[in-house]
């Protein structure tokens, strides 16, 4: 479904693809997941999407967001908004489907193949603009999590539909216990 010469650019909802790779019980390792699509055909850009809290003084996510953008991928982030709702708990808002939206259709006009990695059915408008402007577009998600995390309407609205499940051996991290096992029986046989 990838053409070697055709002009590409990833839009990762953060937040989605997290929720889609923990569902299915494996990490993202986002220098492979680049790589990968940098085989697949010219990667034009590669844009990241979350929305982080401010206000801690560390976030978990900040170390992952340093290294993305020193390693060739757009950063695109915003303060997440934190409220208490009508029952009393602490929540925490951050969308950051308008900033892909509007990135995604400047892109347009410079790419070939969009592949979108969210599952969030609001896309379907957004992939059929893209769509009606010339390009191909890739969807990567899950149907096999338990419910599914992709919306059924942005699955049939997309060109190609990519199940995350069959990335895992090409984009996933080894869980940190089979790190270690790998390691020690490395360092085993060294001896």
């Amino acid at each position: 479904m990838f053409y070697r010469d055709e002009r590409l650019a990833l839009f990762i909802d953060g937040a989605n693809l997290y929720a889609a790779a923990r569902a299915l019980g494996f990490d993202i390792d986002y220098k492979l997941l680049r790589s990968e699509f940098v085989r697949r055909g010219k990667l034009v850009r590669a844009f990241y999407y979350t929305a982080m809290l401010e206000t801690d003084e560390y976030s978990p996510i900040r170390p992952l967001v340093d290294w993305l953008n020193y390693n060739g991928f757009a950063m695109v982030t915003k303060p997440a908004k934190e409220f208490t709702d009508s029952m009393g708990r602490r929540k925490v808002k951050g969308n950051m489907d308008i900033e892909l939206a509007v990135d995604a259709m400047e892109m347009a006009p410079h790419i070939d193949h969009m592949v979108l990695f969210s599952g969030d059915g609001d896309f379907k408008p957004l992939v059929e603009s893209i769509q009606r402007q010339g390009v191909r577009v890739s969807v990567v998600s899950t149907i096999r999590s338990s419910p599914p995390m992709i919306s059924d309407e942005l699955r049939r609205q997309c060109d190609n539909f990519i199940e995350l499940e069959e990335l895992r051996e090409v984009i996933g991290r080894p869980p940190r216990g089979e790190q270690v096992s790998s390691r020690v029986i490395a360092e085993a046989s060294d001896d």
